[in-house]
């Protein structure tokens, strides 16, 4: 035991690390709990008892000698790390780049989709430019509908009917087009009217819309679907109502009103005191919308609804200017960084 005991000694001292990392695992052979002194240390208690003082000594020396001589060496490889000169990354940008945080019209976009996924819709994407027919024409909008007007719409002058979507109802018409009943779909989006912009209008804002066909589809099904919805997205204790309404493309139609969030329904200047606010437009798919896309309204029925995401981000994040979602400012999208 005694050759031991300087064996180990002389490994000490002659010990000499080219990394850092040589030192930490020299302290585990040497000191952990499976470490060759420890072994020494469980041999030391079979030793005669007229020798545990002469091995005792030695063993603590060792001990001691170890552990000083670990420490001297990190000391020393942590003052080389200091003084070294730091290396420049030529691959960093010149000026420190703010990251920003995720967008509260994606947040929103992604629980609506998420909340309709439940009930069986699949999203369906279209693109931003389209025809008069798959915007107006076969959404049953007569010639002479004012959302055709140039006060509204952005028309391509050289191409009159080319235009800038003004609503998501296109990749509806789209999926008739491209698939028979059943069909269950959400249609997100981006679109764009002519509008002066303030704190509660913008010529380009986004939309989710839905649209539900098959057999025996009734206006109580788009209600439950509507309510579960709400429920979802503002709360269990949310209730909805369903005012009359007129859209060329569904017939009945209603605007669909949520009890506030903000007051409890009791009335505050968000809801004007009434303790509702409107959150989107529905109605059952109208029977000429059915024909105009190839699928029997003697057989097949179906609903279809609208809402802007603008409205309920803010409803739910209480956005008081519509303008800000546009402006890309840090300061606002931070205080979205702890929304799931």
């Amino acid at each position: 035991m005694n050759a031991k005991i300087d064996e180990l000694l002389k490994r000490v001292e002659e010990f000499h690390p080219k990394a850092a990392a040589e030192i930490e695992d020299f302290r585990v052979k040497m000191l952990g709990k499976k470490g060759e002194l420890t072994a020494l240390m469980e041999e030391f208690k079979s030793v005669a008892p007229e020798r545990k003082r002469e091995l005792g000594q030695k063993l603590n020396n060792l001990k001691q000698t170890a552990l000083g001589r670990i420490n001297a060496l990190r000391e020393e490889f942590a003052a080389s790390a200091a003084s070294a000169p730091a290396e420049d990354d030529l691959t960093r940008t010149g000026t420190a780049e703010e990251l920003g945080s995720r967008h509260p019209i994606s947040i929103v976009r992604n629980q609506i989709v998420d909340i309709f996924s439940r009930l069986g819709y699949t999203v369906a994407e279209g693109p931003e430019i389209e025809d008069d027919w798959h915007v107006f024409s076969a959404l049953n909008f007569p010639p002479e509908h004012p959302a055709r007007d140039m006060q509204d719409t952005f028309f391509i002058e050289k191409h009159p009917d080319i235009l800038l979507r003004t609503h998501t109802s296109s990749i509806q018409v789209r999926t008739m087009e491209r698939q028979k009943p059943p069909i269950r779909v959400i249609c997100p989006g981006r679109v764009f009217r002519n509008e002066a912009i303030s704190y509660r209008a913008h010529c380009i804002f986004h939309q989710v819309e839905g649209l539900y066909i098959d057999r025996n589809v009734s206006f109580a099904d788009l209600k439950q679907s509507l309510l579960y919805f709400a429920k979802e997205m503002f709360g269990e204790d949310t209730r909805i109502r369903m005012r009359p309404s007129y859209f060329p493309f569904t017939e009945p139609s209603a605007e669909v009103d949520v009890s506030c969030n903000l007051c409890g329904g009791k009335g505050c200047n968000v809801c004007k005191g009434t303790g509702w606010l409107e959150i989107l437009g529905c109605g059952m798919v109208d029977p000429n919308v059915l024909s105009a896309n190839g699928i029997d309204p003697n057989e097949y029925s179906g609903f279809a609804f609208g809402m802007g995401i603008e409205r309920i981000a803010m409803l739910k994040f209480g956005v008081p200017d519509l303008r800000l979602y546009f402006e890309n400012d840090v300061r606002f999208l931070h205080q979205f960084d702890s929304v799931l």
